[in-house]
């Protein structure tokens, strides 16, 4: 598993967690016709930009394993304000992420670099969506900016 803590330095800061799902760590160099040449190092720099320009503290968790990214959310539940998930392929079959993400009480935001509705028909269907309360999709590395945005909107909104 790949875990990183990214943070601004106040433990009284609200925080965001950012999940990455498989795969997601070869962005920039896999499809960049679908996913762009942004690596996920810089898109998470971008969601940690976003979230300090609003008084958050951002962590980030990247894993190719399920388990590790529930064991995030698990961790994150009573801790963290909202997550931000780009669950990449667990999107549309990842059900013990579903459940993890149901139990988290906070703001969910779905995020997909592509737009799924106009790529495959099998992507068009996300486990994630019904726990969501929106999704950011199609924006590129952009979206990982609009997806914070939104998490921390809808939390202070609440």
């Amino acid at each position: 598993m790949s875990s990183e803590s990214v943070s601004v330095s106040s433990e009284t800061q609200p925080i965001l967690l950012l999940l990455s799902g498989p795969n997601l760590q070869l962005f920039g160099e896999r499809e960049p016709e679908i996913y762009g040449s942004e690596t996920l190092a810089e898109r998470v720099a971008r969601s940690l930009r976003a979230a300090e320009g609003l008084g958050w503290r951002l962590e980030h968790v990247q894993s190719d394993s399920e388990s590790d990214l529930v064991n995030a959310v698990h961790n994150a539940r009573r801790r963290a304000a909202a997550i931000v998930v780009n669950g990449g392929a667990l999107s549309h079959y990842g059900w013990s992420l579903h459940d993890a993400l149901a139990s988290f009480e906070g703001v969910i935001v779905e995020l997909h670099v592509s737009n799924p509705m106009s790529r495959e028909k099998w992507r068009s269907d996300s486990v994630i969506t019904p726990i969501a309360d929106g999704s950011v999709a199609g924006f590129g590395g952009l979206g990982y900016e609009l997806a914070v945005e939104a998490a921390i909107r809808l939390v202070r909104e609440a």
